[in-house]
């Protein structure tokens, strides 16, 4: 059996197998197999959590969405992302002719036809995304953003060879020093903090011998973090949220509306220009992320005439009314369930979907009133100052 991408550990009496794996590879799924069935462990761990674990065994998983519900529970932005990403590791397995997450599949398969115990050994990916979002900052995660989204249309074709050569920890080290430059704050929640979770519950994971199904990313990180032990549940806590950006949503609303009712008062002329100035800003930016996500007419027509309003309440968006009338006029049928997860390969398939096209629909339409608000209350203070300074 070939030791390629796999590291043994003895930790506390337990032989450890780890399995460093790339996660849309053929060869690292039959590798999994191979182990699995010549080691026959007690228990084999697989880099999942429940919610992950549900995604590759289900594979209707998207039949059961409730779209009104995302959209008033205001995920429509989570889930867009998470389909973008989706999209990527989709398109890079049917290059290879698997499913993503195959190997974590078959780590579970083969875990099952030995009847060795299964351990779901990741953190939760909602904590992990509530860590990352709240340390990253507003540029980072514009930038994050604009990285994922470029890298999901990008049309190049990487090599399986040029895959496995990704999985020796050499060239591994060459991609996280890179990654880390890029992104130096995202790696301490999405490597550092579950390198340290995924190597204590693998310590923990009952038996003699254990086999491990990890992201070749880990596998050196595990290596240092496994000597040592670790507080699950500190890693799990979520994040603070800062009061700042509350404070912010309503001071900022409150503060416009002040200004164009004291310019009202002593200056109506100017307080309808302000007024107009306002609307136009706001509506016409928040009906032209509903345009350029292909949104239905009257979608578009939702956006304009809400933005200027939910712009002054933190507690409503204009997307999340453009994207209920996009439902309305555009209800998305079984099929579009059934083929979403086929549909986001491309950006044809992801525009022509229509629950994709909805989520596109709030997630432009508020970004289209966040910079019409900008720009609206800045010509609002213009006015101002250029009427009583």
């Amino acid at each position: 059996m070939a030791e390629q991408n796999i590291t043994r550990l003895n930790i506390n009496g337990k032989e450890l197998i780890l399995i460093g794996t790339a996660h849309v590879s053929k060869h690292s799924a039959e590798q999994v197999k191979e182990v699995i069935e010549a080691e026959n462990p007690d228990t084999v761990c697989v880099e999942l959590d429940e919610q992950r674990y549900k995604a590759v065994t289900d594979g209707n998983q998207w039949k059961d969405m409730d779209i009104f519900k995302v959209i008033k529970e205001k995920k429509a932005s989570l889930l867009l992302m998470n389909l973008l990403i989706s999209s990527f590791q989709k398109r890079m397995a049917k290059q290879f002719g698997i499913k993503p997450g195959q190997e974590m599949i078959q780590g579970i398969e083969s875990a099952n036809d030995i009847g060795a115990e299964i351990v779901l050994a990741d953190r939760n990916i909602q904590i992990t995304f509530a860590r990352i979002w709240h340390g990253i900052g507003f540029w980072g995660k514009a930038k994050l953003m604009t990285s994922i989204i470029a890298s999901i249309f990008n049309k190049e074709e990487v090599s399986e060879e040029d895959m496995e050569r990704m999985k020796s920890e050499d060239m591994l080290n060459s991609v996280l020093e890179e990654f880390t430059r890029s992104f130096p704050k995202l790696k301490v929640p999405l490597i550092d903090e579950r390198d340290q979770y995924l190597s204590q519950k693998i310590k923990d994971a009952p038996g003699n011998k254990v086999v491990a199904v990890l992201g070749a990313a880990h596998v050196p990180g595990i290596k240092e973090e496994i000597k040592q032990d670790h507080n699950l549940e500190a890693l799990c806590e979520k994040p603070p949220k800062s009061k700042v950006p509350k404070i912010l949503a309503w001071a900022i609303p409150l503060f416009i509306i002040s200004i164009i009712a004291y310019t009202l008062f002593n200056n109506p002329a100017a307080g309808m220009q302000q007024i107009i100035s306002w609307v136009l800003w706001n509506g016409s930016f928040s009906a032209l992320g509903a345009l350029i996500a292909f949104g239905h007419p009257m979608a578009i027509l939702t956006a304009l005439v809400v933005a200027p309003l939910s712009s002054l309440s933190p507690m409503l968006a204009a997307g999340w009314f453009a994207g209920i009338a996009q439902t309305y006029f555009r209800r998305p049928n079984v099929r579009d369930f059934e083929s979403l997860s086929d549909d986001v390969y491309n950006f044809k398939g992801f525009r022509d979907n229509k629950v994709s096209r909805i989520l596109l629909v709030v997630v432009l339409s508020n970004i289209g009133s966040t910079i019409g608000t900008m720009i609206g209350g800045a010509d609002v203070i213009r006015l101002f100052l250029q009427n009583f300074m």
